[in-house]
């Protein structure tokens, strides 16, 4: 055999090179394509694609089967979050509701000429503050005094011929009882005597009239305040009368005291009068309700005034219904047109729990509270709120006691029905500043 195979490799050799590579690559290719080798390619692929599938069902069954106990484990040996707890802060003090409003002059006049003419005079500096009764303008006089001359004469007329029928009705009355006049003629100088009379009666009117139109060309202010600036200048022809084409002259405001009006919603309306109806606070419409007002640039409330009026409907439209407050103001300085804000009384003086308002937590439309019990357990308490006060702190009417322990700082870190650790703090002020920097 060896010889046999000596023999062939001879006989390869003058093809060497040719010869042995081109067996070998057959070969090569013949295994590569042939299907025992594609099986075993394919059967490799789903056994690896098994074995991934498993293990990563494995993994997931891991998670969940064994992940929440070790999370629990671990969650038991953590520590309760720690949060910062107090009682409230119990104050006596009275409830208060803010609005903001308009100021308002009492008086308010348009001066508008009452008789035609041109205008003569201007007595008065724009802007300046007037009396009722101050000269404001002059309209020329002169025509309205000739007027007056006029009717004068016609009068003194019409009273000589009253006077001239009233001899003869007396002369005709003893003629009469002596049968020297008719009853004809009687009645005749009766009749004369009583036209006579009209006659009279409508020169005085006349005159009247005359001398009321004289009158008005000195147009005067008819009440005390702030004029503003006159709209007709010297020399113009002033259109008067009692109709809508009159000239308007200028207008006049009343500076004190002074209105507050502003508008009050239906929920507090009723707010308002459920507290009439316990007694707690007066009724608005008795105007003996003391309130307080500020400007806009004032953040205490200097104001002192009351209540006076509260319309007799709400508007449709906006919901609302409209209430004037009355304010002195002595030295002038609010001026109609501003705008400012009024606060009226939402209880008696009492005392009264305070939270810090950023302890309140809003679920949906209920107002909560987070307090902690003696072993630390989170327990949410629903409260009725009040207003927030000046320091910033929220008046709570109901739903907690002055000794609850209520979380007022660490909220994120506290849920209902949860163990915390509690640390001991105090409600203070939102505005308030630190001893270390008074």
């Amino acid at each position: 055999m060896m010889q046999h195979k000596n023999q062939n490799t001879k006989r390869a050799k003058p093809d060497e090179n040719a010869g042995a590579e081109a067996p070998a690559k057959d070969s090569k290719a013949s295994e590569a394509d042939s299907p025992a080798s594609k099986t075993t390619s394919w059967q490799g692929g789903r056994i690896l694609l098994i074995a991934l599938a498993v293990i990563a069902v494995a993994v997931i069954g891991y998670r969940y089967m064994f992940a929440p106990q070790a999370e629990q484990i671990q969650s038991a040996t953590r520590p309760p979050p720690t949060v910062t707890v107090a009682k409230p802060l119990v104050q006596n003090l009275k409830e208060w509701r803010d609005f903001t409003g308009q100021f308002e002059a009492q008086e308010s006049v348009e001066i508008r000429a009452r008789v035609s003419g041109y205008l003569e005079s201007v007595n008065f500096t724009d802007g300046q503050l007037v009396k009722k009764g101050d000269l404001l303008f002059v309209i020329e006089p002169r025509p309205f005094e000739i007027a007056l001359n006029s009717a004068k004469a016609q009068l003194s007329q019409a009273q000589a011929e009253l006077e001239l029928a009233q001899v003869q009705l007396e002369r005709t009355v003893k003629l009469l009882k002596n049968e020297y006049a008719s009853k004809e003629t009687h009645d005749e100088r009766i009749a004369e005597v009583q036209g006579a009379t009209a006659s009279r009666d409508n020169a005085v009117a006349a005159v009247d009239q005359a001398q009321l139109n004289l009158d008005y060309t000195r147009v005067t202010a008819p009440v005390s305040g702030r004029v503003g600036r006159h709209e007709v200048s010297i020399g113009n022809l002033v259109m008067g009368g009692i109709g809508g084409s009159t000239t308007l002259l200028t207008t006049i405001v009343s500076l004190n005291p002074i209105w507050l009006m502003f508008n009050v919603s239906e929920g507090d309306g009723m707010t308002y009068k459920r507290l009439i109806a316990k007694g707690e606070i007066p009724s608005a419409r008795s105007n003996n309700v003391q309130v307080e007002g500020q400007l806009m640039d004032e953040s205490d409330w200097p104001l002192k005034g009351a209540i006076d009026f509260v319309d007799n409907q709400y508007d449709r439209s906006s919901g609302t219904i409209r209430v004037r407050a009355s304010f002195p103001n002595p030295k002038l300085f609010i001026t109609p047109g501003q705008f400012g804000r009024v606060r009226v009384p939402m209880s008696q003086e009492k005392p009264t729990m305070l939270v810090p308002d950023a302890a309140v937590v809003t679920d949906q439309s209920v107002k909560l509270l987070y307090s902690v019990t003696a072993d630390g357990t989170v327990v949410p308490k629903t409260v009725e709120l009040g207003s927030v006060t000046e320091e910033g702190l929220r008046i709570i009417r109901t739903g907690i006691t002055p000794e609850d322990e209520i979380i007022i700082n660490g909220l994120l870190r506290a849920r209902p029905g949860q163990k915390v650790t509690p640390e001991q703090g105090a409600v203070a002020a939102a505005n308030a500043i630190p001893a270390s920097q008074r």
